[in-house]
């Protein structure tokens, strides 16, 4: 799994740069800067659209990034979060075993576990608990982090499934799996570009995906 991916590593959840928050979000620009194509929900989908944000490597290049789709989640427990119908995609580079950006040692090969544990650790940053307050929370979203770290790892094991979803018109097998606060999955496109996706209140089986043709359309 891309090491870089990890609660505490540079451009990671928990990190300052959340994947996928809006409360950071960025300009079209560092999506510009990307060396590889964007995705998001395809035509089928004709809710609102949003940027989020990416993420880049010590030397500027751009690894990941997350498009946003339908209501903009935001941290809130109860009924009104339930309620919310939103679903992230995130797109991530496919990258070889690869010297980190400060030489100090290799980083290694991004796979479909890179994009599952973006996934998974990016609903859990809209997720909050009933009755739990911030300090509780920040001891249970550690927890929660290390398990979505775990289960990335073992993304053909249970309690993943398999689910077949177009990408860009070809079917794709996706690893997927469900949890109280929503569904999570994970999987490759034809071009090799990995992607995962997490949402709440939409099914994720009525998905397709697409190259996105200009990511300046989901500017708010």
């Amino acid at each position: 799994m891309e090491t870089t991916s990890r609660a505490g590593a540079d451009g990671a959840p928990g990190a300052g740069t959340t994947a996928g928050a809006p409360a950071t979000r960025r300009a079209v620009d560092g999506y510009l800067k990307a060396p590889f194509p964007w995705y998001g929900l395809d035509e089928a989908f004709t809710g609102p659209r949003w940027l989020m944000q990416v993420t880049p490597a010590a030397d500027g290049t751009v690894q990941h990034g997350c498009t946003g789709h339908g209501e903009e989640p935001a941290l809130r427990s109860g009924d009104s979060a339930e309620k919310e119908r939103f679903a992230v995609v995130v797109t991530v580079a496919s990258s070889p075993t690869r010297q980190s950006g400060d030489g100090t040692g290799v980083l290694e090969a991004t796979t479909v576990s890179s994009a599952a544990w973006l996934a998974g650790s990016g609903l859990l940053t809209y997720t909050w608990p009933a009755q739990m307050d911030h300090v509780l929370r920040g001891e249970w979203l550690s927890q929660q982090t290390e398990a979505a770290f775990a289960l990335a790892d073992e993304v053909g094991q249970a309690p993943w499934s398999s689910l077949s979803l177009p990408v860009d018109g070809v079917p794709v097998d996706f690893h997927y799996r469900e949890s109280e606060f929503g569904w999570i999955l994970a999987g490759s496109s034809p071009d090799g570009v990995h992607i995962g996706a997490y949402g709440r209140g939409m099914s994720a089986y009525g998905l397709g995906f697409a190259v996105i043709g200009d990511i300046r359309t989901y500017e708010v």
